[in-house]
């Protein structure tokens, strides 16, 4: 094959400190600084770039053993350019401006150190649904995500329902409940087989995978709608 059948494949300049290099790779450009990134989702790098792992902390290391919710972060640090991907899922860049953003554990590639992270709970989500958790991410800078497929993004002006694994990600403005569908079919194993949805309602987003995620046991992830604090 020569280099001229090669060239549709040449990496992405920059256009600041993260680029896709294509739908499923991003390029993490690192200038003496440093981004916290999924634990293992280093493809390559080029220079010199290190990398440490990442504590999350006492209080949510203990938050993420009691509730499965969390993700194992990764510090990469130094001058170069560092490639990230996750099992050939969408990557996605986000900007954050002093804002708030709930995000599925398992949809979190990679983000810059203004942003500040931690496990909550959904808002009305009780012991008949398990307990539904996930990750909420605040402050200022770009954050990459994932998704199993092509997402799409939806206006959550309309009551919105979604399966707690296909919903990745929703804005800090939206309210969240959880709408549960258990009836004596579903306990006789009759039912639809989709007993709890995630409900979205104010002004804002909420983005959904075609998928229902990575197979772990039911509803070990879910949602956080409320206020974020460390």
């Amino acid at each position: 094959m020569s280099e001229t059948d090669l060239s549709r494949f040449t990496e992405v300049s920059p256009e600041g400190r993260f680029t896709l290099q294509n739908s499923a790779m991003l390029k993490v450009r690192l200038q003496d600084d440093e981004v916290q990134a999924l634990l293992g989702s280093m493809v390559a790098y080029q220079g010199d770039v290190r990398f440490e792992h990442k504590s999350s902390g006492l209080g949510r290391f203990f938050k993420r053993a009691m509730t499965g919710e969390g993700v194992r972060l990764m510090r990469c640090y130094g001058t170069g350019d560092l490639f990230l991907a996750q099992d050939k899922r969408k990557v996605m860049i986000i900007d954050l401006d002093g804002e708030r953003m709930t995000v599925n554990g398992d949809n979190i590639l990679a983000f810059e150190p203004g942003i500040e992270w931690d496990i909550r709970r959904v808002e009305g989500a009780g012991s008949l649904a398990g307990g539904l958790f996930n990750v909420v991410l605040e402050g200022s800078g770009k954050v990459a995500l994932t998704s199993a497929g092509e997402p799409v993004m939806l206006d959550t002006s309309t009551p919105t329902f979604a399966d707690p694994e296909s919903a990745i990600a929703w804005s800090g403005g939206v309210r969240t409940s959880i709408k549960s569908d258990l009836s004596f079919k579903t306990f006789l194993g009759r039912g639809s087989g989709e007993s709890f949805q995630i409900a979205f309602e104010g002004r804002g987003w909420v983005l959904v995978q075609p998928s229902e995620g990575t197979v772990v046991p039911p509803h070990s992830h879910g949602s956080s709608g409320g206020d974020f604090s460390g």
